[in-house]
Formats: C-alpha cells, structure tokens, sequence
C-alpha cells in the first residue's frame, strides 16, 4: 500500500513538472518569437519584401502598430493563414492596405495581443508605420460589439479607416460568435499657416 502511494505521488509529481515545464516553454517560444517578429520587421523596413521571422514561417510584418496613451506595441503581420494570430496582430487579406481607401482590418486574440482593446477610450491615437516609413495616424472614434458572421465591416469602398478586431467578452475562456471591434479614423494634418 506504502509502495502504490509513492508511486502515484511521484506520478503526480512528475506530470505537475511536465504541465509547469510546457508552461514555461510555450512563454519562452513566444518571447523568443517577438525578438525574431522584430528582427523581420528591421529587415522589412531596410526593404526586404516578405521578410519571414524563421525560414518556415507563413507570414511576414506589414506593419507596427502603437498605441502611445497605453504604452502598446505591436508587429502587425501578413495573415497567411490562422498561425500568424499566435504571435501577432495580422492584417486580414482582404481588407484595405494602410492608408488606402477602404477599410484597414487588423485581428488579434483578446487574451494577448489584443488585450488592451478593453482600456482604449474614444480620442485616443492609434499609429501605424509601414515598412516603407510611411506613419499614419488614426484617431479612435467609437467601439462596438458585433455578431462575427454579420459584423457590418466592409473592406473595400469609403474613405481610409482602421478596425481593430478581437473576440468578445475580454477574459472569457471559451471562444464565441462576438467580436469587440475598435473604429478609427485617419488624422489629418493641420494645414500650416502661410
């Protein structure tokens, strides 16, 4: 009897070590990820076309996008596939290039990336820099929660304009038809004065 508790407590033992080790593992992947999403992103700005993190890799930075009331940042990648959302920001394929007309559509997930949607207020700036040095400014405008399968976003048409898109509610563990979507519009520059 002795003998079979030893045994199971060092098999909990071990597979609390195997769940603490992933853990770590996953986060240590996913810092080494960023220092390579930014290494991509120097060589797309120096004007790499396509820039991939890792040779493997079905995507490549389009953009950075920065939020600077909230201190955020982050490399917007070039959505290949649904990959691309695990370690960053990815411009929907088929939504407007930044600054064009039509609508620009950037998704993230709400527990990551996208987190700090929850704590972005109406009048806030958002910035997007393209590779080409190209930095345009959006003003937030308003917020709202739409059903994802009839979201009323439509890329193409109208004038520039930015969504952040992530799933809603923030916090919930379970995925579900919502989505939280953030509306910015292009700042214009002040005319100067002649």
């Amino acid at each position: 009897m002795v003998r079979a508790k030893t045994f199971i407590a060092a098999l909990v033992l071990i597979a609390g070590a195997a769940i603490f080790g992933q853990g770590l593992f996953l986060t240590a992947k996913a810092e080494f990820a960023q220092i390579l999403l930014a290494r991509a992103w120097t060589r797309a700005i120096d004007g790499e076309t396509a820039a991939t993190p890792w040779p493997w890799a079905d995507t490549w930075p389009v953009a950075r996008l920065s939020v600077p009331a909230l201190g955020q940042h982050a490399i917007v990648l070039a959505e290949a596939g649904g990959e691309a959302l695990a370690f960053g920001p990815a411009l929907l394929n088929v939504s407007a290039q930044p600054g064009e007309p039509g609508t620009t559509i950037i998704a993230a997930h709400r527990d990551t990336h996208f987190e700090f949607l929850k704590d972005l207020a109406v009048g806030d700036s958002v910035m997007l820099e393209t590779p080409t040095g190209e930095q345009i400014a959006y003003r937030v405008t308003n917020m709202e929660i739409v059903d994802a399968a009839r979201s009323g976003i439509e890329p193409e048409g109208g004038p520039s304009r930015l969504a952040l898109v992530t799933c809603w509610p923030f916090g919930a563990l379970m995925p579900g038809p919502q989505r939280y979507v953030v509306w910015a519009e292009p700042v214009t520059a002040p005319e100067p004065l002649s």
